[in-house]
């Protein structure tokens, strides 16, 4: 028997915590003395012990740790529970480190206005292009939305023209529309030039479209796009001061696109309209 200053050495623990899972009939004591009170616990309650920190590191409640270990959860389904919650823990990080960088983003923005040069703005025609894409609804035109939805795509859209015997002959071209029906719902293209015929690509799912000729204002982001918000509103400002205004989403043209999303080079072509 071990009094409950060792048990919780043992169990890297406190004994607060061990005499709070008394209380509450989470873990009780092998043993109280009744002259003193004081509790004693056996090797053997490890076991539980274990499984109640396991539990809660998980992020279950003492409420429902007390009914899991009620139902006699085996070695497996824990395994199972700890899979599924890094699986989950993983994803909040990804999602976290996203929405940090479109803060980040969010501040150069803020700290350029007025100061972020627009000399590198060109407006010119851009021709028709044929595109192979794979195409997604976002729930809006926020990162947090695009990006979830556009990334798959991409990872489908390549390994699919491979199999199909096409090879891309110019850059990767993403582009937007507003879904029917509205909602601020968009419908998200992620395409490759190619030279292949219009019309579906055999079962793939991939579609080849002509995109039409259009009059464009330009500018060339380098970075993620995680971080383009900066360069887009530098380009608003440009369309807004030189007698533009903007005729739908912008096309983003992927440059160069190594493994280093820091390093990729996009130009986004945004149509526009004299006024």
């Amino acid at each position: 028997m071990f009094t409950i200053g060792d048990f919780a050495r043992y169990g890297r623990v406190s004994a607060r915590m061990l005499r709070h899972y008394d209380a509450i009939g989470l873990l009780h004591p092998d043993r109280t003395d009744p002259a003193n009170g004081y509790r004693f616990y056996g090797a053997a309650q490890l076991a539980r012990l274990n499984r109640i920190i396991a539990l809660k590191d998980l992020g279950f409640t003492l409420q429902q740790v007390q009914a899991i270990l009620d139902e006699q959860v085996g070695t497996e389904e824990l395994r199972g529970m700890l899979r599924l919650r890094r699986a989950e823990l993983e994803e909040a990080i990804r999602a976290a480190a996203t929405r940090l960088a479109q803060v980040e983003a969010r501040l150069r923005s803020i700290e350029s206005e007025g100061r972020m040069s627009t000399n590198d703005v060109v407006v010119k025609s851009v021709a028709a292009v044929r595109v192979a894409e794979l195409a997604g609804t976002a729930a809006g035109y926020e990162p947090e939305d695009i990006t979830p939805v556009i990334g798959p795509l991409y990872d489908r859209l390549f390994p699919l023209l491979d199999g199909a015997g096409v090879a891309p002959s110019g850059p990767g071209i993403a582009y937007y529309e507003d879904a029917p029906g509205g909602g601020g719902a968009v419908v998200v293209h992620a395409g490759v030039t190619v030279s292949a015929p219009v019309g579906p690509l055999g079962d793939t799912g991939i579609t080849v479209v002509e995109l039409p000729p259009f009059e464009a204002a330009t500018i060339v982001h380098r970075g993620s796009m995680d971080g383009v918000l900066p360069t887009s509103q530098a380009l608003a400002r440009w369309i807004d001061a030189n007698g533009y205004r903007s005729a739908g989403y912008a096309r983003e043209i992927s440059l160069e696109c190594p493994e280093d999303r820091d390093k990729w080079v996009t130009e986004l072509q945004e149509p526009v309209i004299k006024v």
